[in-house]
């Protein structure tokens, strides 16, 4: 039986995880420092790079930022600011925090007529309700949001994102039917990673965070190594701080690092906060590099650590709701 995460700072992620493969790397890599520039690593070249304990990141200089972005302007409010404002959400988001489908694919579901209230077709996401009383899904009465739940899971290389896949291939829920509790519920992924990109992938129940989580504007920052073959300097690296324009498609800022080693086979660090389709790959190729392996390391203040492949575990209500505030205070 494998052992289940490390714990540390006296917060917890979840008392259990469960997966399909228990092996840990052996040792850790160096703590992150503020310096930028080569780094020496105290592991094996092919392994990725730990983290430190699989738990919340804290502050300080080993660690990454915590700041999200900078906030964005509040949305409209009534004109005449006597007025009390609108009670009540659209369906759409209604819909996506009770774990429907994410806003975009329930306006979708909204277009195509599949939604209905009280047995009339809804005919525009922007209705506004206070409850999902009376409001059906393709016949299906919609039952109140349940509590937002997050779970960590290691996604292996060699399964597609999603719920199903036209070729075939397998795909990611079929490894978390054995990783995730059985209470667990219909959870969504915040974001991708391509089938052959193995790392963390956070899982949600609520389809208004998880749409906040994957949004450009709240900065939640995204770090990844990649094992890359081709010559490359730390300055051209240093140059993506200050985003960089790949045919015609524009890519904010990246903090990169090579780690010191010798031979054209290196591992790249790279934290960024947009999450554009094959980002990391595509910006390496345009150096010249060819990656053989991308491992996603973090996700806002979360780590990979220890978390054996194929293992999910669930993140403490707690550290949760700190989360969600910063989120909300980075949504303005």
């Amino acid at each position: 039986m494998s052992k289940p995460p490390r714990k540390s700072g006296g917060s917890s992620y979840g008392s259990d995880s469960r997966g399909s493969d228990s092996r840990r790397s052996e040792g850790r890599g160096p703590a992150r420092g503020p310096s930028r520039g080569p780094r020496s690593g105290g592991r094996s070249s092919d392994e990725p790079r730990r983290d430190g304990p699989f738990n919340e990141r804290k502050g300080g200089a080993g660690s990454r930022p915590r700041s999200f972005g900078k906030p964005k302007p509040a949305g409209p409010t009534p004109k005449d600011p006597n007025m009390p404002a609108r009670e009540g959400d659209r369906i759409a988001k209604l819909l996506a925090r009770a774990g429907v489908a994410s806003r975009r694919e329930a306006e979708r579901m909204i277009a195509e007529g599949r939604v209905k209230l009280n047995d009339e077709l809804v005919e525009t996401p922007s209705t506004v309700l206070t409850s999902l009383a009376g409001v059906t899904v393709d016949g299906n009465p919609v039952k109140e949001a349940d509590a937002t739940r997050l779970f960590a899971f290691h996604k292996p290389a060699g399964l597609i994102t999603a719920e199903r896949d036209p070729a075939g291939r397998p795909t990611i829920y079929a490894a978390l039917r054995n990783a995730l509790p059985k209470d667990a519920g219909r959870v969504m992924p915040v974001g991708r990673l391509d089938f052959n990109t193995e790392g963390l992938l956070l899982l949600t129940n609520d389809g208004e965070f998880k749409r906040a989580l994957e949004l450009p504007s709240t900065g939640v920052p995204r770090t990844y190594r990649a094992r890359a073959f081709g010559d490359i300097t730390q300055e051209q690296l240093e140059s993506l701080i200050e985003g960089v324009e790949i045919d015609g498609v524009r890519y904010g800022k990246i903090d990169a690092n090579m780690e010191r080693g010798a031979g054209r086979n290196r591992w790249i660090e790279m934290t960024l906060t947009e999450g554009k389709n094959r980002e990391v790959r595509r910006v390496l190729e345009h150096f010249g590099l060819k990656v053989s392996r991308l491992i996603r390391i973090g996700y806002g203040p979360f780590a990979l650590d220890e978390l054996p492949k194929g293992a999910a575990v669930e993140i403490d209500a707690k550290v949760l709701d700190r989360f969600r505030r910063e989120i909300d205070r980075a949504k303005g």
